[in-house]
């Protein structure tokens, strides 16, 4: 397909996709803020920013690795419902050996492409599908790069309890959001030519891609909503802007295991979200759930701002459709 062709196609989609009700900043779905997590992807269709995201911990190899990554991704909506994200991430490792060599460099560049297809402001429901693009080459292959595409398509939900009865008021603040997604590698084997030095015969060693699912979900407790939709305690300002939350961030090798085995990784994440009207600040800890996934608890944290209500007639307005209508994080009855 030409250039042309692929131009023209991406602007009939986008035509298409304009929608006929007004934009409204952040993913609220009724009273409901879904805010931007840390280990997987919310719901939500926004112009968002992080910068930065910021990670450090000790990885699964043996002996292990100080892994740290410094992180930024940009979501531009296209319209309502349609956004394109953009990301990248720098890698430091450091052996735990202080006499072997580190590595440093960027991993892959990643694109997702986003689509909110249901919204349900009357039982706080969200549910959104999504390609999530990483583009082989584009980063070091010291740092575990892959010279290959890996194409990730990917469900995600979020569904608040605000449409409980008042006799389980205090149950009502709670979210639940998830994602599910299947990294499918372009390239099914990397076949590696070595050199015996002592008899000079050659030796192939075969390394198999699997096709990965990739998992997870937060349970959420939102102070913002617990004031202004449930009760005002008489709490702190700075307390009524957190979110407590656990994430749990899973992978599971599903086929072409041949050299990866079958086994589950990943790590739980307890934290907290402070929310303001355009950025929000985020802080969680990473618990390995097995020895294959981590040696030690690490941290991640992240500045995430809110372009659509930074700038609704700017960089925060979608390309096609109206301009968004200012929604503070914080709902009223």
């Amino acid at each position: 397909m030409s250039i042309h062709l692929w131009r023209a196609g991406i602007s009939v989609l986008a035509i298409a996709l304009v929608p006929l009700s007004r934009t409204d900043a952040h993913e609220i779905v009724g009273n409901r803020f879904f805010p931007a997590t840390l280990g997987i992807d919310d719901p939500g269709v926004n112009d968002e920013l992080s910068l930065p995201t910021v990670d450090s911990f000790k990885t699964g190899d043996v002996p292990p690795v100080r892994q740290r990554d410094i992180s930024g991704e940009f979501s531009k909506r296209i319209t309502e419902d349609f956004a394109i994200s953009f990301g990248s991430t720098y890698t430091f490792l450091r052996p735990i050996d202080p006499t072997a060599a580190g590595a440093n460099g960027f991993q892959n560049f990643e694109t997702t492409f986003k689509y909110r297809v249901f919204k349900d402001p009357a039982h706080e429901f969200v549910m959104s599908v999504g390609l999530s693009v990483e583009w082989g080459g584009t980063g070091a292959a010291n740092v575990g790069a892959d010279p290959f595409n890996t194409y990730t398509p990917t469900l995600y939900f979020g569904k608040g309890l605000g449409d409980l009865p008042d006799t389980l008021s205090w149950i009502r603040p709670i979210a639940i959001t998830g994602q599910i997604g299947y990294a499918i590698p372009a390239r099914r084997s990397t076949t590696t030519i070595s050199v015996d030095p002592d008899s000079g015969d050659l030796t192939a060693d075969a390394e198999f891609h699997p096709s990965v699912l990739n998992w997870g979900g937060t349970i959420q407790y939102s102070m913002p909503y617990l004031k202004s939709s449930v009760v005002d305690l008489g709490l702190p300002d700075f307390v009524n802007h957190l979110i407590p939350l656990v994430e749990a961030t899973l992978q599971t090798p599903l086929s072409n295991t041949f050299t990866s085995g079958t086994q589950t990784t990943g790590t739980i994440n307890p934290g907290v979200i402070w929310v303001g009207n355009t950025f929000q600040v985020a802080v969680e800890a990473l618990i390995p759930i097995n020895r294959q996934s981590g040696s030690n608890v690490g941290v991640i944290a992240q500045l995430h701002l809110y372009l659509d209500d930074i700038d609704p007639r700017g960089i925060g307005k979608p390309i096609f459709g109206p301009a968004v209508q200012p929604a503070s994080p914080f709902p009223r009855n």
